[in-house]
């Protein structure tokens, strides 16, 4: 039976020997939220560029990603945009550290968030708050600030490996309310009807099940999930697009928060969906650099025998 995860559950199992060589990366990973945030950044810079020149096929998603996003660009721009997320991808790896590890007081001092009410007064008002929020790269910091001031529900993906499954609800229930898999409408209908702020993202492919295939970018026909509209019908609940992003000095986190969708839901789901991937584009063109094009954003093609765009 899924349920809303609310603690972190240790076994002695996570002890075993098979399990120590993680171990001893998380506690690497610990002794760098010491550090300043900007010498983090410029390690996770470096980091990135390493990786981007190890993982040949990441590497070449992401460049096709944004050469199918932005055929407007040069060659010369998409490598810039293409280096620029490679780094950003790196300095992701301490915004989840600092997320997962920081004291409440430290995540204050280093963040920065408009639009708190819109939030505060629909759930006052009792209606439940659909924060619509796209993969952005420090988004594991955008969770731990949005409980500084209320903690919510977040929806995620249960880890295969128990110890990354321990630590990832550890560090995300350090500011915040509980986790529901995103596979569990039911739960997240039950969150919002709290009422609650229930985090949401469709900005990913998941597959031809429950997607319509509409434009994103200049792509024609992206596979695109619709359950912001039934959220908002079942939960009755409010979408508010949410934007998070790193500073671009790397002195600190910013969250923006903008008012609640007028006349959401529309008149169909697909209208609501070719809505929602044109308010997804927006947040991304905020900060295009740290956004998470490493995924497979157009695996699934409208014909199952359609070549591949990979």
């Amino acid at each position: 039976m899924l349920v809303v995860v609310e603690k972190a559950q240790f076994s002695t199992h996570l002890l075993h020997p098979k399990y120590w060589l993680l171990w001893f990366g998380v506690a690497l990973m610990r002794t760098t939220q010491v550090l300043p945030l900007h010498l983090q950044m410029k390690l996770g810079a470096s980091l990135g560029r390493l990786v981007m020149r190890l993982a040949g096929s990441r590497t070449r998603t992401a460049k096709r990603n944004i050469s199918l996003c932005f055929p407007q660009m040069s060659a010369q721009e998409q490598q810039t945009l293409l280096v620029q997320n490679f780094e950003e991808t790196g300095k992701a790896l301490f915004d989840t550290i600092n997320a997962w590890w920081w004291s409440d007081e430290k995540v204050q001092r280093h963040m920065q968030i408009t639009g708190a009410e819109h939030i505060t007064d629909i759930l006052a008002d009792g209606q439940g708050v659909i924060l619509f929020a796209v993969h952005c790269l420090p988004l594991e910091m955008g969770g731990r600030m949005c409980g500084q001031f209320n903690p919510s529900i977040g929806v995620y993906r249960p880890h295969n490996n128990p110890l990354m499954e321990y630590l990832q609800v550890k560090g995300r229930l350090r500011s915040n309310k509980g986790l529901v898999s995103k596979r569990d409408l039911r739960q997240m209908v039950r969150s919002l009807r709290g009422p609650n702020a229930v985090w949401y993202t469709a900005d990913q492919d998941f597959g031809r099940s429950s997607a319509v295939f509409i434009p994103f970018y200049a792509v024609p026909e992206a596979a695109t999930i619709t359950g912001a509209t039934t959220l908002a019908k079942l939960g009755k609940a409010k979408v508010l697009p949410f934007f998070v992003e790193r500073n671009q000095d790397d002195t600190g986190y910013r969250i923006e928060v903008m008012p609640a969708l007028e006349n959401f839901p529309g008149v169909d789901e697909v209208s609501d969906a070719l809505r929602g991937n044109q308010i997804i584009e927006q947040l991304i063109d905020k900060n295009r650099s740290q956004y998470m094009w490493l995924h497979r954003r157009f695996k699934t093609r409208p014909n199952e025998n359609d070549p591949s765009l990979y």
